[in-house]
């Protein structure tokens, strides 16, 4: 029997005893936790989701918290008199080993669900809960501040009309604001925004910092 399961915006086909290399977890090495977003079961008789198979899981253990190999990218400013740069990226991942396959009842199996980290640990996740919870009543400060002339958030790389009105939903309408973010706040709005790591691979907080300084 085997399934194919979907994790950090990608798919994967698995059955007892693979290991897997996914997007980073929120969990510690020997945990146990349970994918639920699962699109179909194979075998004798295959079930496939509309959109996810209910009540099936995909159990595993935590082995470790690892790096990808490093990967060279090339970054160009947007507006900065041809200022461009170089910069290696090594993407954080779970590495897991997969223990069983559950084609129904996993809502009450009690196991940690697979969760995304992100960049940042579990409790760097926790951490970022408030955050994420003032950044919804800041949306009309948001509003009002654009009214008013907010930084012109399209000087960053990467980010265009669309993006910036996204951020100013977010609460998020100064160069101020980006230089200052934790590692918890870079979490939060990638978990927010479904960024998937665009903060780090751009460079927005370095960035922000000399939009910020004149």
């Amino acid at each position: 029997m085997f399934a194919v399961l979907k994790t950090g915006g990608k798919q994967y086909k698995v059955q007892p005893g693979d290991m897997l290399r996914v997007e980073k977890l929120a969990a510690d090495a020997g945990e146990k936790i349970q994918f639920n977003d699962i699109l179909m079961l194979g075998g004798d008789s295959p079930v496939v989701g509309s959109p996810l198979v209910v009540g099936a899981g995909v159990q595993a253990e935590v082995i470790d918290q690892i790096k990808g190999e490093k990967v060279i990218h090339f970054v160009k400013r947007r507006r900065k008199h041809g200022s461009q740069r170089t910069k290696g990226h090594r993407q954080k991942l779970t590495l897991v080993k997969v223990t069983e396959i559950l084609a129904s009842g996993a809502e009450k199996s009690g196991v940690k669900a697979a969760i995304g980290a992100g960049s940042v640990s579990g409790v760097a996740m926790a951490a970022a809960q408030p955050a994420m919870a003032e950044t919804k009543p800041a949306k009309a400060e948001a509003a009002s501040k654009t009214a008013t002339g907010g930084d012109d958030l399209k000087k960053l790389s990467g980010v265009g009309p669309a993006l910036e009105k996204k951020l100013h939903d977010a609460g998020v309408t100064s160069f101020a604001q980006i230089a200052a973010w934790t590692e918890a706040d870079v979490a939060a709005i990638d978990e927010q925004l479904s960024f998937k790591g665009r903060i780090e691979r751009e460079g927005w907080i370095a960035q922000a910092r000399e939009l910020a300084q004149g």
